[in-house]
């Protein structure tokens, strides 16, 4: 699986298919993320052969719905516990992200694992997600933004695309240093 752009988030319900013996057998249903419903139908099938003794050939996929959220305006803490494996083993972990939504924050989920445990996409499972309280956060890097005074300054930047000449002036290029202290 290869992950481009935004994941996306599916409820996929599936059962083993009916047979004579049990005509209407029991349904199941998962919460997946993947970047479309083809892959979400495979990760399903995937994990109900480890979970169930059922695969694809024996059973039958009921419904794929993609779930959006209703509210993505507003900056959300998430807490992501995954099962990924590495060159070593298995490991469990938990993360906290900031973000509007919970698939933007799976997207960073997978970005940051690729970048700092080389870890491949298919190789994460995504255990379970949850928004986090500002109380409740347990990481470093969440708390320093969740703060009610929270200031992002934008230090040494350059006044204007002509640093400092007027808007009509028709030089391009200047012999005088861009001025980028403006306190």
């Amino acid at each position: 699986m290869t992950v481009s752009g935004l994941m996306k988030q599916f409820q996929v319900v599936g059962r083993k298919a009916p047979t004579g013996d049990v005509p209407n057998p029991e349904a199941y249903r998962m919460i997946i993320f993947a970047p479309n419903a083809v892959i979400a139908k495979s990760k399903f099938w995937y994990y109900m052969h480890q979970f169930r003794k059922m695969k694809k050939t024996t059973g039958e996929i009921l419904d794929v719905v993609e779930i959006v959220e209703k509210n993505n305006r507003i900056v959300k803490n998430y807490g992501i516990w995954l099962r990924y494996s590495s060159r070593s083993g298995t490991h469990n972990m938990y993360r906290e992200f900031r973000d509007v939504s919970l698939t933007a924050a799976v997207s960073q989920l997978y970005d940051e694992m690729a970048g700092r445990h080389r870890t491949r996409p298919r190789s994460i499972q995504i255990i379970r997600t949850s928004i986090v309280a500002t109380k409740d956060l347990k990481r470093v890097n969440g708390m320093q933004f969740a703060k009610a005074n929270v200031k992002f300054p934008l230090p040494h930047r350059v006044a204007s695309a002509k640093r400092g000449q007027k808007a009509l002036s028709g030089r391009t290029f200047t012999t005088v240093r861009p001025t980028t202290f403006f306190g």
